[in-house]
């Protein structure tokens, strides 16, 4: 099982590490995939090597997507066609389609939440067509979350979907919560 992870300057360092850290400690292949470039810096200057750049790599070589958010991170993964239409590609066949903070709002330009439920950063609500108030929201293949402090929470949710209630309650364990 392989899932990608979408780097853009400025990303959420707090999120994009959690996601990366949480899967692989569930034995979960992930790329980190620099949509612009090898090492991109977060939102708070932490520098990280990418695994692969955007151009380089296949929707069809995954089983799902996680966009961390950030600012101006979630902006500048929205400014790339070939990422949203990786996104469009992964949704249409059902597989995982994850996105934290403020880049719910990039599923949302690439028409994935047009019929969906999700949830984005407090005060963002007007980026989506059917906002919840809640920590993570899980509708079908599609996963959301509000921000830093969740990312725990949704990084396990997606452990959860992809390997099963076991596996996320033993790392859930293992991580002290």
């Amino acid at each position: 099982m392989r899932i990608m992870v979408p780097f853009a300057e400025g990303f959420e360092e707090i999120e994009a590490l959690t996601i990366v850290d949480v899967l692989r400690r569930a034995g979960i292949t992930v790329d980190m995939i620099g949509v612009v470039g090898s090492m991109i810096t977060g939102a708070h200057g932490v520098k990280v090597v990418m695994d692969k750049r955007l151009n380089a790599v296949r929707a069809e070589d995954y089983e799902g997507i996680v966009l961390p958010g950030g600012s101006p991170g979630y902006i500048n993964l929205s400014k790339s066609n070939a990422l949203k239409e990786m996104i469009k590609q992964m949704n249409s066949k059902g597989k995982l389609v994850a996105a934290i903070c403020a880049s719910p709002a990039v599923l949302a330009k690439a028409g994935v939440l047009d019929n969906r439920h999700a949830t984005i950063y407090p005060g963002m609500e007007k980026e989506l067509p059917y906002p919840r108030d809640e920590r993570v929201v899980v509708d079908g293949n599609v996963v959301t979350s509000q921000g830093p402090g969740t990312a725990l929470e949704f990084a396990l949710k997606i452990v959860e979907l992809l390997k099963g209630s076991g596996e996320a309650a033993k790392l859930r364990r293992a991580l002290l919560l």
